[in-house]
């Protein structure tokens, strides 16, 4: 702010009020907006996902197909596209806690509504209404903390929530698996729903207030617009944004259909066993937070290189038919996924200037969209060439990506952090 608003006087220029420097690390406001931060990626992602274990089980339960199961996640993901990209815009209408709060308490609420659902049309339906509901969180999420961390501290901040990203993930489908193996997929929809609620409330008393940004008044959609437009137009965040549709098609699409791969023969894993695999999450969490470390440290190209390498490579790796180097290929996509997701979107931030929720919208729209497109269509691939076809769809991805992140100008890092 630079001048001295008052609600009916307009605003009275005096000496420009100084913009805080923003949470630094081992303050603790860093710990309380961390770990609130970390309950946000664990509530949203946890949600989001829990699904993707249950997909054979939704197949034989409603009668229906791999493709068509698939939709359960797709239909969120797409619909959480759509509503992170208008709360890019949205989010500067209201108080930044209070909307990922009330995002967070009503997809909990849908995600018990869909664990009652008397069939697979209003699975669905909840499905959608839970995928809309979290829109709220993650753009508004990566927006708060380009906003209120210290630059020198942006990096391992955003490594540490999409760690709470990647435990809420494993959590989702680890304890779906699980529990569905003992009990009815219905009843762990319905406990991992009220574990989120739990989880919404310590959110809303951990986030410390916002510091840099003014609630405003009105919303103007041409203004919006324009700086969508200019947005748009820079080259670098359009090859993170692509980027991020790849590396989360790569990820969603064999996270899909592992699960129809590993039930069948050679292998005939129960659920449990398919679950335990997801305990590789935990090496994603360690590599997202390193990531943001080293990014800081040392730019982020060669970061973001190495994790999409490491994610081609891991797609290979699963073509094998011994089930230990199946189970490595998917460890390495999941930690080549995470440390590319948690260096792009940290980039986006930094490159966003004034318009960081805006950026944060149209990244995760890019990158929801590729969970919603390829996760669903991964399915014709599994359905028409079995798991060569899911891996050759995923790998020339996963290529892609790789290209794009080449591309990339080198980052001038600032002097303060070039000296650690």
């Amino acid at each position: 702010m630079n001048a001295l608003t008052y609600p009916d006087r307009g605003s009275l220029d005096i000496l420009p009020a100084p913009r805080p420097a923003g949470i630094m690390r081992g303050t603790s406001d860093y710990t309380k907006a961390s770990l609130a931060l970390f309950l946000a990626g664990f509530s949203t992602f946890s949600l989001l996902y829990c699904v993707q274990p249950l997909l054979p089980a939704f197949a034989a339960h409603f009668g229906i197909d791999a493709a068509t199961s698939a939709l359960s996640l797709s239909v969120t993901t797409g619909a959480l596209a759509l509503a992170i990209f208008a709360a890019g815009a949205f989010s500067q209408l209201a108080s930044r806690r209070r909307l990922m709060f009330g995002s967070m308490a009503v997809a909990a609420v849908m995600n018990l509504a869909a664990a009652v659902a008397p069939g697979w049309s209003t699975l669905l339906t909840a499905r959608l209404l839970e995928g809309l509901a979290l829109g709220g969180v993650p753009a508004v999420a990566m927006a708060y903390l380009a906003e209120e961390m210290h630059p020198r501290d942006l990096g391992k901040a955003m490594g540490l929530y999409v760690a709470g990203t990647a435990f809420g993930g494993m959590v989702g489908r680890v304890g779906m698996g699980l529990v569905s193996e003992f009990a009815s997929w219905r009843e762990a929809m319905a406990i991992l729903g009220a574990i989120d609620l739990v989880a919404a409330i310590g959110f809303l008393f951990l986030l410390p207030p916002s510091r840099n940004f003014v609630v405003q008044r009105g919303f103007n959609l041409a203004h919006h617009g324009r700086i969508w437009g200019g947005l748009l137009r820079n080259s670098r965040l359009i090859r993170l944004f692509s980027i991020g549709f790849i590396v989360c098609s790569v990820f969603v699409a064999l996270f899909n259909f592992a699960g129809f791969r590993l039930v069948a023969a050679p292998y005939h894993l129960g659920q449990s066993a398919i679950s335990a695999i997801f305990l590789v999450y935990l090496l994603g969490m360690y590599a997202s937070s390193a990531a943001g470390g080293l990014s800081d440290r040392y730019g982020r190209k060669r970061p973001l290189l190495v994790g999409l390498v490491v994610m081609a490579i891991g797609v290979v790796v699963t073509l094998s038919h011994a089930l230990p180097l199946v189970i490595l290929g998917i460890a390495l996509v999941t930690i080549g996924f995470f440390i590319s997701h948690s260096v792009a979107s940290g980039w986006v931030g930094r490159l966003a200037g004034s318009g960081k929720s805006h950026a944060a919208s149209l990244y995760l729209l890019f990158y929801y969209l590729g969970s919603s497109i390829i996760g669903a269509a991964g399915g014709w691939f599994w359905e028409g060439a079995g798991w060569g076809g899911v891996a050759g769809l995923t790998g020339v991805l996963a290529l892609a990506g790789l290209g794009l992140a080449l591309s990339m100008p080198e980052e001038s890092m600032p002097e303060e952090t070039a000296r650690g």
